[in-house]
């Protein structure tokens, strides 16, 4: 292979839950369900997508991944060379699930291969953080399992650790989605003195529980007041759910991210069936329902 002629590239990214309850754009999460794209140098632009939300996927035109590729090139002075993607979607688009981070880093990280852009991951990272505006979901589905992250003047600092695995969890969906844009104009301006206490306070309990593997914790530590009770509304499924902590099943309930999609704990002895029929006696059986387990960062290949 010529140095003019990159090897292919082949990434799988993990979706992300971020929030978690109290961590607003501090906390996130890696989930095991992927965005994966096999990427290689071509005479044009060619996209070939299969999986969830196929036919956007496949779009040359508003594709994010494409879209942030070419704005890293512009940005570094590279050149945006044209490449052939072939995608393979699981992560629903407009839930809350981490779509748009994910293609934000599959962006950059074509930039820096296929551009040879001399960044760092902590760089790629930073980079990519800065176009989504904040850094929870990028740092969770860049280093996987869970993740503390914090934006600052020099980039992004973050802290993860594995998780654990062993820890089993439902996504619930319902049948249509909510724009990140949408859920953030829903909340106010500014904050009580009380409820910015009470969610550094269940923010740090969070932390720990998932340093220390206390899902006993989560029931407490996942309570909120920044976000969740502003988008209730919008999100009728956190509303129904979240009364689901004071039952024996469920460890902890948050909006997956922004919304609408609801992130469910269960706990230990708790079978999926089990989970699966208390989460459709109180939301309805048109939901869809995801059985998840924290997963890893993501995967880079040469091909």
């Amino acid at each position: 292979m010529s140095a003019s002629q990159p090897r292919g590239l082949r990434l799988k990214l993990p979706a992300t839950s971020a929030n978690l309850g109290p961590g607003f754009d501090a906390v996130g999460l890696a989930m095991s369900m992927h965005l994966n794209v096999d990427v290689h140098a071509a005479p044009v632009w060619q996209v070939h997508a299969t999986g969830r939300d196929a036919e956007l996927c496949a779009a040359l035109e508003s594709n994010l991944i494409v879209d942030t590729y070419n704005v890293v090139c512009a940005r570094h002075g590279i050149e945006a060379r044209p490449l052939r993607l072939i995608v393979h979607n699981e992560i629903p688009l407009g839930m809350g699930c981490g779509s748009s981070a994910a293609a934000l880093l599959a962006g950059v990280a074509m930039a820096r291969h296929f551009g040879g852009l001399k960044i760092s991951d902590d760089e790629l990272v930073a980079e990519a953080s800065r176009i989504e505006g904040h850094p929870d979901n990028v740092a969770a589905c860049w280093y996987g399992g869970f993740t503390v992250s914090a934006q600052t003047e020099a980039g992004v600092e973050c802290a993860t650790f594995a998780g654990n695995a062993s820890w089993e969890m439902m996504l619930a969906l319902p049948q249509s989605s909510l724009s990140t844009k949408k859920a953030r104009s829903l909340l106010p301006a500014t904050y009580s003195k009380e409820d910015a206490v009470f969610n550094v306070q269940h923010a740090a309990l969070l932390v720990a529980a998932f340093a220390q593997g206390r899902l006993d914790l989560l029931r407490t530590a996942m309570q909120d007041r920044i976000h969740q009770p502003y988008r209730e509304e919008a999100c009728p499924l956190l509303k129904a759910m979240l009364p689901l902590v004071n039952e024996k099943e469920i460890a902890g309930v948050a909006l997956s991210g922004a919304g609408p999609s609801v992130l469910v704990f269960l706990n230990e002895g708790t079978t999926l069936l089990e989970a699966e029929t208390r989460l459709r006696a109180v939301a309805g059986q048109e939901i869809e329902l995801l059985s998840l387990r924290i997963a890893e960062g993501v995967l880079q290949t040469l091909l």
